[in-house]
Formats: C-alpha cells, sequence, structure tokens
C-alpha cells in the first residue's frame, strides 16, 4: 500500500499466481466495520466515475467502504507511481481521487473518484504499509521499497516527504518479529517475513535524504 490517509488507501496486491491488481478504496462514515448494509445512506461514500476497464463495489469486514481496482500484471522490481487528490467541495463533503501511471501506456489514468461525506477536508494521517494476507507463506521475506514522495498543499507547493515513523499491527507485537523498515539507498522500505535477521520497534523513527526532483505531474490529471 502506497498511498493511505484517513479515509482510504491506495496501491497493489498480488491476488493470485496469475492476477495482480491496483486497488483504491475509501471508507464510509459512522464507524460500521462489519456489514456496509447497515450503514445509512447519509454515511455511504458515493461513486463519481472510474477509469477505464476498473471494478469498482463494496466492502467490508475492516470497515466498511467503496472498492475499486483494475486488474494489471505490474511487475516486481519495476517503480509504480500513485497519486491522491482531495476535493473538498464545503464543510460536508470531500471528492477523493485516486490516478496510477500506467507503466504501459506511459500516462496517467482514474482509478476511481469517490464522493466521502461528513468530510469537507485534505488529505491527512498519512501512511504506507506491506501485508500478507495470505498468511501460510510466511516463510518468504516480503519487501516494500518507497521514495520520492511529495505532498501538494492547495496553494499549490511541492513539500517532499523525508520522515517516516514504523509501527505494526498486533501480529507484529508478539506472534512475528521478523518485521522491520529502515532507509536502503536513499529509500524507504517495509520487509516482513522469511524468519530474517532484523527488527524494529514500534515507534522507531527513520529520515531519508532528499531527491529535491519535483514531481513531473501536469494538473489537472484525466
Amino acid at each position: 500500500m502506497a498511498c493511505g490517509w484517513h479515509r482510504g488507501y491506495f496501491g497493489m496486491q498480488v491476488n493470485s499466481p496469475t492476477e495482480r491488481r491496483i486497488i483504491f478504496s475509501v471508507w464510509d462514515s459512522g464507524g460500521e466495520a462489519i456489514d456496509r448494509k447497515k450503514v445509512s445512506d447519509e454515511n455511504r461514500v458515493k461513486l463519481i466515475t472510474k477509469g477505464d476497464g476498473v471494478y469498482t463495489g463494496d466492502f467490508g469486514n475492516e470497515g466498511t467502504g467503496g472498492h475499486s481496482h483494475l486488474k494489471y500484471p505490474w511487475k516486481t522490481g519495476e517503480n509504480q507511481r500513485f497519486l491522491v487528490t482531495a476535493q473538498p467541495t464545503n464543510d460536508t463533503f470531500t471528492i477523493f481521487s485516486g490516478f496510477y501511471f500506467h507503466p504501459d501506456k506511459k500516462e496517467w489514468m482514474l482509478i476511481s473518484s469517490w464522493r466521502a461525506p461528513k468530510e469537507g477536508g485534505w488529505l491527512r494521517g498519512l501512511y504506507s504499509f506491506s501485508e500478507n494476507f495470505v498468511g501460510n507463506n510466511g516463510h518468504l521475506r516480503r519487501k516494500a521499497l518507497y521514495g520520492n514522495q511529495w505532498i501538494r498543499t492547495d496553494a499549490g507547493q511541492w513539500i517532499e516527504l523525508t520522515n517516516a515513523r514504523f509501527t505494526h499491527d498486533v501480529t507484529g507485537k508478539s506472534d512475528r518479529l521478523d518485521r522491520f523498515g529502515g532507509v536502503e539507498n536513499g529509500l524507504f522500505f517495509l520487509s516482513h517475513g522469511g524468519f530474517i535477521e532484523g527488527f524494529s520497534k514500534s515507534g522507531d523513527t527513520f529520515a531519508r535524504p532528499a531527491t529535491g526532483l519535483l514531481p513531473d505531474i501536469k494538473l489537472p490529471l484525466p
């Protein structure tokens, strides 16, 4: 997961030996954790539009909300680029959109845009993560690199993100200790699985060197 914020997340998944996805999801308001059928209409995020070939639907069991994904065979070791935008329309809702730089087409494409109620603000609570949700291949190491991360203010100023704080879920508290993070070749990394040496305490902080290379993104995006 590359771009997370307080209302959703955006990243990539390995879904089977033959299928990979680009996934963008936005949470409902209201606090329902399991069943979206219990979420009132006023608390539901609403799909505004989606990109070509993108599937959209509901999700639950980890909070509830709107889900979207593009089936695309992204390649291990190849840089992937993600961008999330927030467009507050008034004090009551914000439109969140996810854009993916398609490696084959060499251009940005829209994954989806969602109208999030009881919002009206910008992106906050930024985070990234790596997870293994299968569970039966924990003997294999999984590693993700994160670099050249930026935010853009409402005034149009680009600010490079060079500091990060490490955390883990309850599994990393005592069941699995082969999880850690750090900086490698100027990039943040997260590593877990494989029963290898390496350990980071929750709360450890890391700093990567600034690149100063502003994103070459022409706005507005499609």
